[in-house]
């Protein structure tokens, strides 16, 4: 039957490849072309029929499995080149099993993303509580593992990480001292000694991964702030304390769409009536979607990016108020070019703590993720939100003001 899984997948690389030049070795050595020759070229060979067959069945999930098992081997260029021209086409073409694939993952959202306390913590160990070394060998110097912001597009990926900081603190308006602050999802800690060495705050971070958690807190007495920052390992439905400012960066993805009401009702929980909270999350253009089966089952599982629609209605019924809504456009395919790129040089360091089909599985992640944002559906979204309209001022005024006043500050150190 491998002759008959050959002549599907042939047929729907066919309908798919129309733009640039994709060339599939067969597992029999036979070779096949397709495209116009214009845009992206790469190539793939297929090392058993086994792969054939999984592709041409589940290639949401094959073609990552394949790359990382290696029955899938890039040619003509990496799987950087590979994704850009697959990716480039789906822009235009839908596959049918892809689409039945989303729909099939829609249906399922109250399985796949229950994300209750204990399978949230299951979750984020999976992917956080791995080797602390290897995000210092591809991230920034402050470990900042979300998307960063760039203001004029060429900054260092330590610029724009920085400016991301104070970009979503000056939002919050920190224009006291010792205004108590939140921080849901707190990672290693990097916005929380931001806010507390910078903006004088007094911040709790929380976060579900043990080994974020240890670093956060070493971070902390370092820096000598541990009597301003506190770090717990607490899940966000536990909380019911009360905070000037709540903030949020790159957690919401972990939340899952059946759980967005006890997200937003933590939110109005703890925000104190003249608060401000600022969610800043991955989204998509396009609607609501599923999370590509490959991500779910090796890098986030249980994770969701969501339409700003899904995420509207439960925020509008919490009774909280949205201030103000910013979308940052290929902001994170920047910042990912810059992991993709960093990983890149220390591929063997990393090789080290782990194998190949650990870098394999890292180098696809990274590829494919900054890809989603260049070629697809796939940005950033920041909201303001209050409990009183009057919190804030009537315009944005402020935001650019203290931005450059930090950037000032920046300078002069």
């Amino acid at each position: 039957m491998s002759w008959l899984h050959q002549r599907l997948l042939a047929r729907i690389l066919a309908g798919l490849v129309r733009r640039g030049a994709f060339l599939v070795i067969w597992p029999d050595g036979s070779r096949s072309e397709y495209g116009n020759g214009q845009g992206y070229h790469a190539g793939i060979k297929f090392t058993d029929a086994a792969s054939v067959r999984h592709m041409a069945i589940n290639p949401g999930l094959a073609l990552g499995e394949g790359y990382m098992d290696g029955g899938i081997i890039p040619t003509n260029g990496s799987i950087h080149d590979v994704l850009c021209v697959l990716l480039d086409n789906l822009r235009d073409t839908r596959l049918p099993l892809l689409e039945w694939n989303a729909k099939l993952g829609r249906l399922l959202r109250p399985i796949l993303q229950a994300n209750n306390a204990r399978r949230a913590k299951h979750n984020v160990a999976h992917h956080y509580d791995l080797n602390g070394r290897l995000y210092s060998l591809f991230l920034d110097r402050d470990r900042q593992y979300s998307c960063a912001y760039f203001p004029r597009g060429d900054e260092t990926l330590e610029e724009a990480q920085a400016a991301k900081k104070h970009h979503i603190a000056a939002k919050l308006k920190l224009d006291q001292p010792d205004l108590t602050v939140l921080d849901i999802g707190c990672g290693w800690g990097g916005m929380a000694l931001t806010l507390a060495r910078d903006y004088g705050a007094r911040v709790t971070g929380i976060t579900l991964s043990e080994e974020q958690l240890a670093a956060a807190r070493a971070r902390a007495a370092e820096a000598g702030l541990a009597e301003r920052v506190n770090f717990e390992l607490l899940d966000y439905r536990a909380l019911d304390r009360p905070f000037d400012r709540i903030v949020s960066v790159g957690m919401f993805e972990h939340v899952g769409v059946p759980n967005y009401p006890a997200f937003f009702a933590t939110i109005k929980r703890c925000l104190k009536p003249d608060g401000v909270a600022l969610l800043h999350s991955i989204g998509r253009f396009e609607g609501p979607g599923a999370t590509n089966p490959w991500i779910a089952k090796y890098i986030f599982p249980g994770g969701y990016s969501p339409a700003l629609s899904e995420v509207m209605a439960p925020l509008e019924r919490s009774g909280l108020i949205t201030a103000d809504i910013e979308i940052l456009r290929l902001h994170y395919a920047k910042t990912l070019a810059h992991w993709r790129r960093r990983f890149a040089a220390n591929r063997d360091a990393i090789c080290s703590i782990y194998d190949q089909r650990f870098c394999r599985m890292f180098e696809f992640y990274l590829s494919a993720s900054e890809l989603a944002f260049r070629l697809t559906d796939h940005m950033n979204f920041q909201i303001q939100i209050l409990r009183q309209q009057g919190a804030l001022p009537l315009t944005r005024d402020y935001i650019y003001e203290q931005e450059h006043q930090a950037r000032f500050a920046s300078a002069s150190d």
